[in-house]
């Protein structure tokens, strides 16, 4: 097996983590509102994307999609981020940071199964992280915002907090319960609601992850769609 790919950050006080990858879940369907993840269910039914067994629900990730890049390529025109915060766990079940994520997903494949369309695009990561048991109290007031970018011009597409979603003590306790709470694990949390009107299909993406004090965890990266295949 190969060797697992290190995630770097940078923690409040300067100092630097490494760790390795080795086990990858997103997270989905984990709004606090359960009429709000109902609603957006019976959206993605409309269009033709299957709903999932359970909620919230997991889908495990190839570890190799974890990336801290500045650029990713795609196959087509229909991909985009969704803003998330990510949960690493370094050394063991008590060693649990958290940064900003994105979680860029194939749209198109979404509706022949969402797991699948996980699992075709890498979960981006941040370059700084706060240690959970130090943010756990405030990570409610923390805000997570996303902005795309056209020809240029940069949008805001998701403005909210963690307050949306499910805390990180949630899946802290389904990860330990399901025997999966594993140094090298990274979750991603979900994802809060994108705003109307704005196109999700763009050449780049960037997500903060920022907490009371006004220290943010950032990544930003391009999408560059390949050529057509000869067929």
């Amino acid at each position: 097996m190969t060797r697992p790919r290190p995630v770097r950050l940078t923690m409040p006080d300067g100092s630097r983590r490494e760790v390795g990858v080795r086990y990858v879940l997103n997270a989905g369907f984990t709004g606090r509102d359960t009429a709000q993840v109902q609603h957006h269910v019976d959206e993605l039914a409309a269009l033709g994307v299957p709903a999932p067994a359970r909620i919230p629900t997991l889908y495990p990730l190839p570890r190799h999609l974890v990336a801290q890049v500045d650029g990713i390529q795609v196959g087509h025109a229909r991909t985009s981020g969704e803003a998330e915060w990510a949960l690493v766990v370094g050394d063991g079940p008590d060693d649990v940071m958290i940064t900003a994520a994105c979680d860029h997903t194939d749209r198109d494949l979404e509706a022949h199964g969402i797991g699948w369309s996980k699992q075709t695009s890498p979960d981006i990561l941040g370059d700084q992280a706060w240690y959970l048991a130090d943010v756990a109290d405030e990570l409610d007031r923390f805000t997570l915002r996303a902005w795309v970018t056209h020809d240029s011009t940069e949008t805001l597409i998701q403005d909210g907090r963690p307050a949306q979603l499910l805390a990180p003590s949630y899946w802290l306790e389904q990860l330990r319960t399901n025997a999966l709470l594993r140094p090298g694990t990274v979750l991603l949390g979900g994802t809060v609601p994108m705003a109307p009107g704005v196109d999700q299909f763009a050449d780049a993406w960037r997500v903060e992850l920022t907490d009371t004090h006004g220290r943010s965890s950032r990544l930003a990266y391009r999408v560059e769609q390949l050529p057509a295949a000869w067929e």
